[in-house]
């Protein structure tokens, strides 16, 4: 008998693509593919040197996008300019929009710096810019992750606050007129031990505070698909292992309340680790990267969840944006390894990175 002395656990899953490898500068989180296959990745300012941020990749080399100048704000609450950019999302007519929290280091916010805005592809010109009032976007907003529903000419934003209220916002993109939904409703809310330990390469995360302290991860929804036929969108916090669903129509229809609102939630049960992103295919599967487990997995129409890729490469897996080419990207930017989750110490290394792996179906196309 030969003897096998691999580990299952030492096994990769899933043919592993690199798209681009961030060699130096700071870590991405978003990225985005066009319907053309033009590649887009933003750079939040969590501490790194933030020349711009948001990129096209092109030729091998991430290029201030749409221009040096739109990334040059003069101020956190410049309407005008980019802050700091969370996510970049390609919509279903092929725009691209690009959702700036306005909160460098998670500070408080002010009106201006939150905002959702519209590049058109064709002329890389910012042609819409949606700024949210303060009742909508509070101070300790957090601005994560964007979907859209074209038919409806509306989208929905996950606020993941890691110390206020979170939620799901609503947007009209004809007027700008915006909205909360389950705001700080259990299904957006963080799980805190001992309902879960968040566990990272076999270490429980926890943030270290300015004192030296430490404590559990407290950030709410961030995840967010939609799914395939627009009727219910999916939802998770980061510090979780289960994910959830809400009707469209019900977060749309402002004659009801957000009891009403809340009494359509579906707890669709334990997706297997915790998450960052979500992401939805024209197959109505759903996919979710995996921190935990160095993966990404997906549910099928049937409620099965099978893992797409696992690797060790996959140091926390970020964001997720399923293109017309087939493929799924997504990035891994090493989050847990930053100092506030290390004890005070910076254990990343470069590169960064950018994948895909082929999943054989395309995005969800609401228009």
């Amino acid at each position: 008998m030969t003897q096998n002395t691999t580990q299952p656990e030492d096994r990769s899953v899933g043919s592993l693509e690199v798209v681009h490898s961030f060699s130096s500068g700071p870590m991405p989180t978003g990225v985005s593919v066009s319907h053309t296959g033009r590649i887009f990745v933003n750079f939040p300012k969590w501490g790194d040197d933030v020349e711009f941020t948001v990129a096209e990749i092109i030729d091998g080399e991430a290029v201030p996008y749409p221009s040096l100048e739109a990334n040059s704000p003069s101020s956190d609450d410049d309407s005008n300019a980019l802050v700091s950019v969370q996510s970049i999302v390609v919509d279903p007519a092929d725009r691209l929009w690009i959702l700036d929290t306005g909160s460098p280091l998670f500070q408080k916010t002010r009106p201006g710096g939150p905002k959702l805005v519209r590049v058109d592809l064709e002329t890389d010109t910012i042609v819409q810019t949606i700024t949210f009032s303060p009742s909508v976007a509070l101070p300790t907003t957090y601005l994560n992750d964007v979907r859209f529903d074209l038919r409806r000419n509306v989208a929905f934003i996950t606020d993941s606050a890691d110390s206020g209220p979170n939620g799901i916002i609503v947007v009209d993109l004809d007027s700008g007129d915006a909205w909360r939904r389950l705001h700080d409703h259990p299904s957006t809310v963080a799980v805190t031990p001992p309902d879960y330990v968040a566990m990272v390469e076999g270490r429980q995360l926890l943030e270290r505070g300015p004192e030296g302290e430490t404590s559990p991860v407290t950030m709410g929804s961030d995840g967010i698909a939609i799914s395939t036929d627009g009727d219910r969108l999916w939802y998770c916090p980061l510090a979780s292992r289960r994910w959830y669903s809400v009707s469209t129509d019900a977060l749309l229809d402002r004659t009801i309340d957000d009891d009403a609102v809340a009494r359509t939630v579906v707890d669709e049960g334990d997706k297997g680790g915790g998450a960052d992103g979500l992401e939805t295919d024209d197959a109505g599967r759903i996919y979710a990267t995996n921190w935990e487990q160095n993966a990404i997995t997906r549910r099928l129409p049937g409620g099965r969840i099978e893992t797409v890729a696992r690797d060790p490469r996959i140091l926390w897996p970020d964001t997720m944006s399923v293109a017309t080419d087939g493929y799924l990207y997504f990035t891994a930017n090493q989050l847990h390894r930053q100092e506030k989750y290390q004890n005070g110490t910076d254990l990343r290394e470069y590169p960064y990175s950018l994948f895909r792996v082929a999943v054989g179906a395309g995005p969800v196309l609401l228009r």
